[in-house]
């Protein structure tokens, strides 16, 4: 287990001044995410069910989506890769992405699938139900064919590569073998948000970012407890032989963070959780794997990128829904939070 300073904060304040400077495509599944908000004071006389009061309604992108909106938020450069149906909430999405600065030339539209939305109704900061609209079987093959060709053309003028992966039909086997193929053409990492069901198909990559349990799911392996460092060691270390990926990033709520790098021997950093207070665990995955590709697109190392998104996983859960972080945040909690890397 590696110990001691993993980076300077004056590199990782330079590493945060070059998010502007970098150009990120993400693939996946997009969605779009709907708030309705109100409040209950009786129960329906037709059922037993609370009537909500509606009072505002907001919409979010989602999956993917909410990627793109966290390196947007970030000042990062994003082309996005995905698929959107030809409906309103389609259209409602790619306006949300574009009002992002996210360029969305690589989205298709088609017209036999819907746009996947999910839909909660929440009263009183209680959330009653959720309803979903959305297909998962694999899209037809010839739009994977465009999605490649889009792929190929696309992932040249980027710096890093995020696999974003909801299990809504884009991720198939072929789209992922023809986006690894781009990237490693294009000398660029690929990050990976993994889809457990989907978690055997994520070789040769350069970060798999799961949380313990997507780890201990997508392996078919038992979970054990929480705070059995040499099971989790294991499965880190077993993620890494059968995959053969460069490294895998197992964030672990309040444990933090512990990456395994694919060396003899591994190497195993642990890294302890930044928040002070939780009060929302919603897209933090995404704000990790969001700070630790822009990260490595400006050069860092996987130790300086995983310390980063450590960083920025303890901002975000310390705000309500699904939250991004800015970069002057960042620096900020670098810079006034104890335990801060010295130069």
């Amino acid at each position: 287990m590696a110990n001691g300073p993993l980076a300077s904060a004056r590199k990782l304040n330079s590493l945060i001044d070059g998010f502007g400077r970098r150009r990120i495509l993400v693939l996946g599944d997009l969605m779009l995410d709907q708030f309705i908000q109100g409040s209950v004071s009786r129960i329906s006389p037709e059922a037993p069910v609370p009537v909500v009061q509606v009072s505002s309604e907001s919409s979010v992108p989602g999956g993917a989506g909410n990627v793109c909106n966290n390196l947007a938020a970030l000042g990062a450069r994003v082309a996005a890769i995905g698929l959107v149906g030809t409906d309103e909430p389609g259209r409602r999405l790619l306006s949300l992405l574009r009002s992002r600065g996210v360029e969305t030339q690589g989205i298709l539209e088609e017209s036999d699938r819907p746009t996947t939305q999910k839909c909660r109704v929440v009263a009183d900061h209680q959330q009653v139900v959720r309803f979903d609209r959305e297909r998962s079987d694999s899209i037809p093959h010839a739009l994977q064919d465009r999605i490649a060709v889009r792929i190929a053309r696309t992932a040249p003028s980027c710096q890093a590569l995020i696999l974003s992966d909801y299990g809504k039909g884009i991720m198939t086997p072929f789209i992922l073998n023809a986006a690894i193929r781009a990237a490693r053409r294009a000398r660029i990492p690929v990050t990976v948000d993994p889809k457990v069901e989907h978690f055997k198909r994520y070789r040769r990559v350069d970060c798999l970012t799961p949380n313990l349990q997507e780890a201990w799911g997508g392996m078919r392996m038992l979970p054990k407890a929480k705070d059995d460092e040499a099971a989790i060691r294991h499965l880190g270390t077993r993620i890494l032989t059968n995959l053969r990926t460069a490294s895998v990033l197992i964030t672990r709520g309040e444990k933090g963070m512990t990456l395994f790098e694919n060396r003899s021997p591994v190497r195993v950093t642990h890294i302890p959780a930044r928040a002070r207070e939780v009060f929302d665990v919603t897209g933090a995955g995404d704000t990790v794997i969001s700070v630790l590709t822009l990260a490595l697109a400006c050069g860092a190392n996987l130790r300086e990128s995983a310390l980063l998104a450590n960083w920025a996983a303890g901002i975000a859960v310390g705000k309500l829904g699904t939250a991004t972080v800015t970069a002057p945040e960042l620096k900020a909690a670098l810079k006034s939070s104890p335990g801060t890397p010295r130069p």
